[in-house]
């Protein structure tokens, strides 16, 4: 019997499975009632390949939480041992969180960040456990199910993610990270991560997502919210490797506050169609952000990215680095907003995009949108589109090297900038992954 997720009834079913406060339950009604009035983004890549009665948008685990891998189901803790979280986990992370499919099944923070107030938690378990601090900020000023269709989607069926509070002062030294991992055929996945920078804190945290191929298409819809206090520090690493089968609607934003610092590094491989647009909203004086981001579009994939920064307060700066590549027929796109808000006075902001096509059968646009309504912004934009330059790689080719290994040290050199805003060990881990989509 096909199950209707959307309705009333369900949502009822699917808190009480997660034990929910009633706070919660009704969040969850309201944003199905949103999302009933809401349609389909009609621009950009097409989503009329995307259908949505197919998904599965929630299975009650059939594993729960633990804090101990030996206790993870062999089968299921393999594929994180694969991926090496464990290995990152014993080397340098501060603390890791892996879900799978619709839940989480491990989460540990190193104990020294716990005694100094450092919150690391479960999504779902936050919510019980941390439900005034939760719904204080869940889906409200930051991404709110109005915002779009699928910020109504993710509202209804949130499922697992990660909660982070950093009190004033702490500055967390070692990296946190969360891994998802989508298994579920025809599966939808709606994590949340909602990460909370008390005054003068410093976190760098990492995001990592993978999916295997099946016949049916998939769904990732998640959600990002980040709260930036007065004069603290956010490094937000993030990259997604899903199959090519999926299709990756994510939304990430951040509001900072006064002197307060937000910085996006995205990689994003995988997936059929990705449309995903990490935003900052620089509210206090002084605030900034950084945003560097490299999307690659391989064969029958669409890579529609790029970042939003809005100024609404003064002596506001922003830098926006895009990089994509394209191959195979794959299609990329920047698609950015850089807003200053009227009577806003200080404002800079620079945007730098870049596309690099492999093959004739490829294609690379962008498309970035400013709006300066203060009028005294500083706002400078570069964008280049171009072919493989065959001058060079013929130029390194009668210098002994292989085309394989020209191609590699192009393709190297023009993602240089991201890499070098990745922990190491996360850089080599880049380069494998980017030789491996390229085919080197």
């Amino acid at each position: 019997m096909k199950t209707d997720f959307f309705t009333d009834e369900y949502i009822d079913y699917l808190s009480h499975s997660k034990g929910e406060p009633l706070w919660m339950t009704q969040k969850r009604k309201e944003a199905l009632r949103i999302l009933k009035e809401k349609k389909l983004p009609t621009w950009g890549p097409t989503l009329s390949g995307l259908d949505l009665a197919k998904i599965v948008y929630y299975k009650e685990p059939a594993t729960g939480e633990e804090s101990e891998w030996e206790k993870v189901p062999e089968e299921i803790m393999q594929v994180y041992e694969d991926l090496g979280i464990r290995k990152a986990e014993r080397e340098y992370l501060g603390g890791v969180g892996a879900q799978y499919d619709f839940g989480v099944v491990y989460h540990k923070i190193k104990e020294d960040l716990r005694t100094q107030g450092v919150i690391f938690e479960n999504f779902d378990v936050a919510v019980k456990e941390h439900g005034d601090v939760v719904q204080k900020y869940f889906m409200k000023d930051c991404i709110p199910p109005s915002l779009h269709y699928f910020a109504a989607l993710h509202g209804v069926f949130t499922s697992g993610g990660t909660f982070i509070y950093v009190p004033p002062g702490v500055k967390v030294e070692l990296p946190l990270q969360a891994y998802f991992r989508m298994n579920q055929e025809a599966g939808g996945q709606f994590e949340h991560t909602l990460i909370i920078l008390g005054e003068g804190s410093e976190l760098t945290y990492i995001e990592g997502c993978s999916a295997p191929r099946y016949e049916k298409d998939s769904l990732h819809a998640g959600g990002v919210e980040i709260f930036v206090g007065k004069n603290a520090r956010m490094k937000y690493v993030s990259i997604e490797n899903w199959s090519k089968n999926t299709y990756n609607l994510n939304t990430k934003k951040a509001l900072v506050d006064e002197g307060g610092k937000m910085e996006w590094i995205s990689g994003n491989f995988g997936a059929q169609k990705t449309m995903l647009y990490p935003a900052t909203v620089l509210c206090g004086e002084g605030s900034s952000a950084e945003s560097v981001g490299i999307a690659l579009a391989g064969a029958s994939q669409e890579q529609d990215t790029g970042f939003k920064v809005i100024h609404l307060a003064h002596n506001t700066s922003s830098k926006i680095l895009s990089k994509s590549i394209s191959q195979n027929g794959g299609i990329s796109t920047y698609r950015g907003l850089v807003y200053v808000a009227p009577s806003v006075t200080g404002a800079i902001s620079l945007v730098e995009c870049d596309s690099i096509i492999l093959d004739a059968s490829s294609g690379a646009s962008a498309l970035p949108f400013i709006e300066d309504r203060s009028g005294n912004a500083e706002i400078s934009h570069e964008a280049r589109t171009g072919r493989l330059d065959e001058e060079t790689l013929y130029y390194l080719q009668s210098k002994g090297f292989s085309s394989k290994e020209a191609l590699r040290m192009i393709v190297g050199g023009y993602s240089q900038p991201l890499v070098k805003s990745l922990p190491i060990e996360y850089a080599l881990e880049f380069n494998k992954l980017l030789d491996l989509e390229i085919g080197l």
